[in-house]
């Protein structure tokens, strides 16, 4: 910006050659005229010809650079009412049109319209572009209620014909306080029919500014008009949107299937069309999109969670050798998703040398600590993996959310270990982090409750219960461990109940309420509940409730069956030690 300012710099230079120039004129004095009598007594000096030099020092109000440094500071701090005062100031003192286009910015975004109409009046004095400045005017014209000038400003605007004509026309609109009067306008200067000369990119801003003031039917209408008249991929990629969002998703579909036919490298395109796809169940059908054309991280990203959610391990083999034969640089983008792939393959070991690969910088590197933590637990190396917890503890000391999940997965690992004290530790250490929370209550209450303390599980379950009334885990959690415990058999009752209305074919909750018809004497019904959840799911529990029940009806070879079963699925098993204890077999 150029400022024009008084040259005060130039007089104080000629002040200071001035005085660099007396001790020189002094000295040829003395040289001229030899004293013929004794010197005069010393006289008081008087003061230096600079110190009498009257320097002109506007004060700050009239100070132009002053005001703008003022100004410019306001900014940094946000307070635009004071920086459109420093720039309403500035502008009387320069002859500079862009410090009375900034006064005029500035008035109009704190809604001064007095200083704005001063402001504007000087910027068109100072030359303004008439088209900026009708934009302004415009603006104005808006913030003031006067929809006709508001009106004849942007017809000015339009009228110009250049390349920003339409985003000048966009930015008014957005700016407006009243967005009815701006969806008016919106209306009725942006019809298809004002726009034939706009590129596709302000017939698509069009119509996203009709959405924006929740006119879809403006939008629609406009959209549709693109393209018809385009026929491009972001016409019709637009066009997919607003079919989308209107709860259209076999219309946006079509739609986007033709918007990847006229871009089928546009990657990011690609992606919302299989998303679209996926969210209607088509799962085979988006992962061929995706398979077709340029890769990146997202699209192998999605193309692994469409092929887990359909339970497709052949696909999972197949996209980890893809990606595993991929260049080094793509290996190494990929590396967090590769060891995640590694991991639904059982190729633990491979897992962690890709986990290790991840950069400490990416997204994804405390996600990857915690995956090889979980795979080290698994491999035995129970020591290292919570070496390694501990480690992402202090280094995430100040963030919370990661602070968390390092601490909820080591008690998780100790309750996987029996280390109950060691986990109710853990779980103890999250939850100062992040009192009351959910998770971290269900996981203390287990632990509570695995390790005998059924009173304390009991307290962190009804609590859980209090911050999420009718919750079905906490719900079934507490009234299996209330019938396990064989107190309160009939709020057990009640609570499992509640749980299996919500969740009729869950096993474990078909486990827990087998549990509780074994503690009211029901054995029949509860061998026949428990038998049913053991076909769903070979899980080690459940199949040890059924080996107890058959083992209290006397069907001791039954029982040693399943119980076989399960020491062959769980050796370490602790619930199963302690039934063939009680049971002496």
């Amino acid at each position: 910006m150029n400022i024009s300012l008084r040259n005060r710099s130039g007089e104080f230079r000629r002040w200071r050659h001035f005085t660099a120039l007396l001790p020189l004129a002094l000295g040829l004095g003395a040289c001229a005229a030899v004293p013929s009598q004794p010197p005069a007594p010393p006289r008081v000096a008087t003061a230096q010809p600079l110190a009498q030099a009257q320097v002109p020092v506007p004060d700050a109000q009239h100070d132009l650079l002053a005001q703008l440094l003022a100004g410019e500071l306001a900014l940094t701090h946000t307070d635009l009412a004071a920086a459109a005062g420093y720039y309403g100031r500035a502008m009387l003192l320069s002859d500079d049109p862009k410090v009375a286009a900034r006064a005029a910015e500035l008035a109009l975004a704190v809604h001064d319209d007095g200083a704005a109409t001063r402001a504007l009046e000087r910027w068109q004095a100072l030359g303004a572009k008439p088209v900026v400045l009708a934009q302004a005017r415009a603006q104005l014209a808006l913030d003031q209620g006067d929809a006709a000038a508001a009106r004849r400003e942007l017809e000015t605007v339009l009228a110009a014909g250049d390349q920003d004509a339409w985003r000048r026309f966009g930015q008014v609109l957005l700016g407006a306080r009243d967005q009815a009067q701006a969806a008016r306008l919106l209306q009725a200067l942006a019809t298809p029919q004002q726009l034939q000369a706009a590129d596709v990119k302000a017939w698509l801003a069009m119509s996203e500014l009709g959405t924006k003031f929740g006119n879809m039917a403006y939008a629609v209408r406009v959209a549709e008009a693109a393209v018809q008249r385009f026929g491009s991929a972001d016409a019709y990629a637009w066009e997919a949107r607003l079919k989308f969002d209107q709860g259209d998703a076999a219309g946006a579909s079509a739609l986007l299937a033709k918007a990847v036919a006229k871009a089928p490298r546009d990657i990011p395109l690609r992606l919302t069309y299989a998303r679209v796809l996926a969210q209607g169940g088509k799962h085979a059908e988006a992962a061929r999109v995706l398979e077709r054309g340029p890769q990146d991280p997202d699209t192998y990203a999605l193309r692994a969670a469409l092929a887990s959610a359909a339970k497709d391990n052949q696909a999972l083999a197949a996209l980890y050798r893809q990606l595993r034969g991929a260049s080094e640089q793509v290996r190494t983008q990929n590396a967090f998703l590769l060891g995640q792939l590694a991991e639904t393959q059982h190729r633990q070991a491979e897992a962690l040398d890709w986990y290790a690969r991840v950069d400490d910088d990416s997204p994804h590197a405390f996600a990857a600590d915690l995956r090889t933590a979980a795979i080290l637990h698994q491999q035995g190396r129970t020591a290292e993996a919570h070496q390694l917890l501990e480690g992402l503890q202090l280094t995430h000391l100040e963030e919370p959310a990661e602070l968390r999940q390092a601490f909820q997965l080591d008690a998780e690992l100790y309750l996987d270990e029996q280390k109950y004290a060691d986990a109710e530790a853990a779980f103890g250490r999250a939850l100062q982090v992040v009192p009351d929370d959910p998770a971290l209550l269900y996981g203390r209450g287990l632990t509570y409750a695995q390790a005998g303390n059924i009173d304390r599980a009991i307290a962190d379950f009804r609590r859980l219960l209090e911050l999420k009334p009718g919750d079905v885990d906490a719900s079934n959690a507490l009234g299996y461990t209330l019938a396990d415990a064989n107190r309160d058999l009939p709020e057990a009752e009640r609570l499992i109940q509640v749980a299996r209305k919500a969740r009729p074919d869950d096993p474990t909750i078909a486990d827990s309420w087998g549990w509780l018809q074994y503690r009211l004497g029901h054995l029949a019904q509860a061998e026949e509940t428990l038998r049913g959840a053991w076909g769903r799911q070979k899980d080690p529990d459940i199949g040890v409730h059924l080996g107890e029940v058959l083992a209290s009806q006397g069907n001791l070879q039954a029982a040693r069956q399943v119980f076989d079963a399960v020491r062959r699925i769980d050796p370490n098993n602790a619930a199963l030690r302690a039934a063939l204890r009680r049971l002496r077999l």
